[in-house]
């Protein structure tokens, strides 16, 4: 295989983990920062109060996307197996 062709590959599937990861992850963050700036406002610093809606958003997000991010590695999978 070429360097530039393997260099193409690796960087598909970088921008595809960002592309599946990324919603994720955005729900993570907006929930952390509502609940930062509810935590601030009434001065409650509880650890469980951050770390619970952040893993219930981030589950939920995955099992909404779930039949998308299924679709997105099958494509992926396809177009490595035709590579070779």
């Amino acid at each position: 295989m070429i360097d530039g062709s393997l260099l193409e590959l690796v960087r598909h599937a970088m921008v595809m983990t960002l592309e599946i990861a990324g919603p994720v992850l955005v729900a993570g963050l907006v929930i952390g920062l509502v609940i930062s700036i509810v935590q601030a406002v009434t001065q409650i610093q509880e650890q469980t109060l951050t770390i619970v809606p952040k893993i219930v958003a981030m589950s939920v997000m995955l099992v909404v996307l779930l039949p998308w991010i299924v679709a997105k590695i099958a494509d992926f999978a396809v177009s490595m197996f035709r590579l070779v």
